[in-house]
Protein backbone atom coordinates (compact mmCIF):
# COMPACT_ATOMS: atom_id res chain seq x y z
CA UNK A 1 0.00 0.00 0.00
CA UNK A 2 1.59 3.31 -0.68
CA UNK A 3 1.64 6.21 1.36
CA UNK A 4 -1.28 8.26 0.09
CA UNK A 5 -3.39 5.03 0.24
CA UNK A 6 -2.45 4.94 3.89
CA UNK A 7 -3.19 7.94 4.45
CA UNK A 8 -6.65 7.56 3.38
CA UNK A 9 -7.34 4.53 4.81
CA UNK A 10 -6.51 5.77 8.66
CA UNK A 11 -8.82 8.90 7.77
CA UNK A 12 -11.98 7.08 6.28
CA UNK A 13 -11.35 4.25 9.65
CA UNK A 14 -11.52 7.50 12.42
CA UNK A 15 -14.08 9.13 10.12
CA UNK A 16 -16.55 6.00 10.46
CA UNK A 17 -15.82 5.20 13.62
CA UNK A 18 -17.89 8.50 14.54
CA UNK A 19 -20.68 7.36 12.68
CA UNK A 20 -21.63 5.02 9.48
CA UNK A 21 -21.94 7.25 6.51
CA UNK A 22 -22.56 6.48 2.69
CA UNK A 23 -19.66 7.24 0.16
CA UNK A 24 -21.07 10.15 -0.84
CA UNK A 25 -21.55 11.82 3.16
CA UNK A 26 -17.78 10.19 3.77
CA UNK A 27 -16.31 12.20 0.37
CA UNK A 28 -17.46 15.35 1.84
CA UNK A 29 -16.74 15.22 5.46
CA UNK A 30 -12.91 13.81 3.91
CA UNK A 31 -13.10 17.05 1.76
CA UNK A 32 -14.10 19.50 4.65
CA UNK A 33 -12.70 17.91 7.51
CA UNK A 34 -9.66 17.24 6.29
CA UNK A 35 -8.70 19.43 3.67
CA UNK A 36 -5.72 17.22 2.62
CA UNK A 37 -8.47 14.85 0.59
CA UNK A 38 -9.53 17.96 -1.67
CA UNK A 39 -8.44 16.24 -4.64
CA UNK A 40 -9.12 13.03 -4.12
CA UNK A 41 -12.02 11.53 -6.26
CA UNK A 42 -14.95 8.37 -5.76
CA UNK A 43 -12.38 7.15 -8.17
CA UNK A 44 -10.01 6.62 -5.15
CA UNK A 45 -12.32 6.59 -2.44
CA UNK A 46 -14.28 3.70 -3.39
CA UNK A 47 -11.40 1.35 -4.67
CA UNK A 48 -10.17 2.08 -0.76
CA UNK A 49 -13.59 1.55 0.86
CA UNK A 50 -13.69 -2.42 -0.87
CA UNK A 51 -10.46 -2.90 0.52
CA UNK A 52 -11.33 -2.34 3.53
CA UNK A 53 -14.46 -4.25 3.47
CA UNK A 54 -12.87 -7.01 1.27
CA UNK A 55 -9.91 -6.91 4.67
CA UNK A 56 -13.10 -7.31 7.53
CA UNK A 57 -12.52 -3.68 8.63
CA UNK A 58 -15.96 -2.22 6.99
CA UNK A 59 -19.00 -3.40 6.26
CA UNK A 60 -21.89 -2.31 3.57
CA UNK A 61 -25.11 -1.75 4.96
CA UNK A 62 -28.41 -0.73 2.64
CA UNK A 63 -29.43 2.87 3.60
CA UNK A 64 -31.39 2.90 6.84
CA UNK A 65 -34.91 4.67 5.04
CA UNK A 66 -36.07 1.74 2.96
CA UNK A 67 -38.76 4.20 1.12
CA UNK A 68 -35.40 5.24 -0.43
CA UNK A 69 -34.16 1.66 -1.32
CA UNK A 70 -37.99 1.68 -2.98
CA UNK A 71 -37.57 5.36 -4.90
CA UNK A 72 -33.60 4.52 -6.30
CA UNK A 73 -35.01 0.88 -7.27
CA UNK A 74 -38.13 2.61 -9.04
CA UNK A 75 -36.22 5.57 -10.70
CA UNK A 76 -33.81 2.89 -11.39
CA UNK A 77 -30.70 4.13 -9.43
CA UNK A 78 -28.69 2.21 -6.82
CA UNK A 79 -29.60 2.57 -2.95
CA UNK A 80 -27.02 4.35 -0.91
CA UNK A 81 -24.84 1.98 0.64
CA UNK A 82 -23.74 2.70 4.24
CA UNK A 83 -20.00 1.77 5.27
CA UNK A 84 -20.35 0.55 9.21
CA UNK A 85 -16.99 0.12 11.02
CA UNK A 86 -16.45 -3.56 12.46
CA UNK A 87 -14.82 -4.64 15.73
CA UNK A 88 -11.81 -5.67 13.64
CA UNK A 89 -11.74 -2.24 11.77
CA UNK A 90 -12.12 -0.55 15.27
CA UNK A 91 -8.84 -2.49 16.76
CA UNK A 92 -7.29 -1.89 12.72
CA UNK A 93 -7.68 2.46 14.02
CA UNK A 94 -6.13 2.35 16.97
CA UNK A 95 -3.36 0.48 15.97
CA UNK A 96 -3.21 3.13 13.29
CA UNK A 97 -3.27 5.54 16.18
CA UNK A 98 -1.11 4.75 18.17
CA UNK A 99 1.92 4.60 15.28
CA UNK A 100 4.78 7.60 15.99
CA UNK A 101 7.06 6.93 13.41
CA UNK A 102 8.58 8.86 10.46
CA UNK A 103 5.47 8.72 8.18
CA UNK A 104 3.52 10.74 11.27
CA UNK A 105 5.40 13.63 11.04
CA UNK A 106 5.06 13.91 6.79
CA UNK A 107 2.69 16.92 5.48
CA UNK A 108 -0.20 14.51 4.61
CA UNK A 109 0.07 11.96 6.97
CA UNK A 110 0.49 14.84 10.18
CA UNK A 111 -2.67 16.53 8.98
CA UNK A 112 -4.75 13.49 9.35
CA UNK A 113 -3.18 12.31 12.51
CA UNK A 114 -3.96 16.10 13.79
CA UNK A 115 -7.34 15.76 13.07
CA UNK A 116 -7.59 12.96 15.29
CA UNK A 117 -5.81 13.98 17.97
CA UNK A 118 -8.82 14.00 20.35
CA UNK A 119 -9.15 10.62 19.92
CA UNK A 120 -5.29 9.90 20.37
CA UNK A 121 -3.34 9.21 23.78
CA UNK A 122 -1.20 11.99 25.13
CA UNK A 123 2.10 10.30 24.98
CA UNK A 124 1.12 9.30 21.28
CA UNK A 125 0.70 13.44 20.97
CA UNK A 126 3.73 14.48 22.21
CA UNK A 127 5.63 12.10 19.81
CA UNK A 128 3.80 13.00 17.02
CA UNK A 129 4.33 16.91 17.74
CA UNK A 130 7.96 16.23 18.81
CA UNK A 131 9.10 14.09 15.59
CA UNK A 132 7.15 16.61 13.08
CA UNK A 133 8.55 19.73 15.20
CA UNK A 134 12.40 17.91 14.71
CA UNK A 135 11.78 17.03 10.91
CA UNK A 136 10.35 20.83 10.12
CA UNK A 137 13.70 21.80 12.25
CA UNK A 138 15.72 19.67 10.03
CA UNK A 139 14.09 21.45 6.99
CA UNK A 140 13.99 24.80 8.33
CA UNK A 141 18.29 24.38 8.56
CA UNK A 142 18.59 23.07 4.80
CA UNK A 143 16.41 26.05 3.76
CA UNK A 144 18.82 28.56 5.39
CA UNK A 145 21.63 27.13 4.15
CA UNK A 146 20.43 26.76 0.41
CA UNK A 147 19.42 30.24 0.52
CA UNK A 148 22.85 31.24 1.67
CA UNK A 149 24.34 29.20 -0.74
CA UNK A 150 22.39 30.92 -3.54
CA UNK A 151 21.22 34.37 -2.85
CA UNK A 152 23.78 36.02 -4.81
CA UNK A 153 22.60 34.03 -8.09
CA UNK A 154 18.62 34.83 -7.16
CA UNK A 155 16.39 37.48 -8.51
CA UNK A 156 14.28 39.60 -6.32
CA UNK A 157 10.98 37.36 -7.13
CA UNK A 158 12.61 34.22 -6.54
CA UNK A 159 14.49 35.19 -3.42
CA UNK A 160 11.49 36.31 -1.93
CA UNK A 161 9.63 33.47 -2.74
CA UNK A 162 12.31 31.49 -0.85
CA UNK A 163 11.43 33.63 2.62
CA UNK A 164 8.04 32.85 2.36
CA UNK A 165 8.37 29.41 1.84
CA UNK A 166 11.19 29.93 5.14
CA UNK A 167 8.98 31.76 7.19
CA UNK A 168 5.29 29.51 6.43
CA UNK A 169 8.22 26.55 8.13
CA UNK A 170 8.87 28.63 10.91
CA UNK A 171 5.29 29.54 12.19
CA UNK A 172 4.38 26.28 11.82
CA UNK A 173 7.77 25.75 14.50
CA UNK A 174 6.30 28.34 16.99
CA UNK A 175 2.68 26.86 16.57
CA UNK A 176 4.32 23.35 17.28
CA UNK A 177 5.90 24.29 20.20
CA UNK A 178 2.86 26.38 21.53
CA UNK A 179 1.36 22.73 21.28
CA UNK A 180 4.04 20.52 22.63
CA UNK A 181 3.96 23.26 26.08
CA UNK A 182 0.49 23.12 26.08
CA UNK A 183 0.29 19.43 26.09
CA UNK A 184 3.42 19.60 28.80
CA UNK A 185 1.21 21.40 31.19
CA UNK A 186 -1.78 19.73 30.70
CA UNK A 187 0.30 16.35 32.23
CA UNK A 188 1.37 18.49 34.72
CA UNK A 189 -1.63 20.05 36.15
CA UNK A 190 -2.78 16.27 36.09
CA UNK A 191 -0.14 14.93 37.65
CA UNK A 192 0.17 17.16 40.55
CA UNK A 193 -3.11 16.31 41.88
CA UNK A 194 -2.62 12.83 41.73
CA UNK A 195 0.71 13.91 43.62
CA UNK A 196 -0.70 15.24 45.86
CA UNK A 197 -3.40 13.05 46.76
CA UNK A 198 -0.52 10.28 47.15
CA UNK A 199 1.35 12.14 50.16
CA UNK A 200 -2.32 13.12 51.59
CA UNK A 201 -2.64 9.47 51.64
CA UNK A 202 0.40 8.64 53.21
CA UNK A 203 0.68 11.59 55.40
CA UNK A 204 -2.99 11.40 56.70
CA UNK A 205 -3.36 14.46 55.71
CA UNK A 206 -7.08 15.59 54.71
CA UNK A 207 -5.92 18.81 53.07
CA UNK A 208 -8.01 20.64 55.64
CA UNK A 209 -11.41 19.05 54.53
CA UNK A 210 -13.45 17.97 57.59
CA UNK A 211 -13.43 14.01 58.36
CA UNK A 212 -17.20 12.26 58.02
CA UNK A 213 -16.92 8.73 60.25
CA UNK A 214 -13.08 9.00 59.65
CA UNK A 215 -13.07 9.48 55.93
CA UNK A 216 -13.16 12.32 54.32
CA UNK A 217 -15.64 13.79 52.45
CA UNK A 218 -15.65 12.38 48.83
CA UNK A 219 -14.68 14.71 45.71
CA UNK A 220 -18.28 15.22 43.98
CA UNK A 221 -16.11 15.59 40.64
CA UNK A 222 -14.52 11.98 41.57
CA UNK A 223 -16.64 9.08 39.46
CA UNK A 224 -15.34 6.58 41.93
CA UNK A 225 -17.18 8.21 44.85
CA UNK A 226 -20.56 8.09 43.29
Amino acid sequence: MSRRSGILEFAVLGLLREAPMHGYELRKRLNTSLGIFRAFSYGTLYPCLKTLVASGWLIEEPGSAPEDAVAASLAGRRAKIVYRLTADGKERFEELLSHTGPDSWEDEHFAARFAFFGQTEREVRMRVLEGRRSRLEERLEKMRGSLNRTRERLDDYTLELQRHGMESVEREVRWLNELIESERAGRDQRSEPEDTARQNENSGDTGGLPRHGGKTRPDPSDDTAK
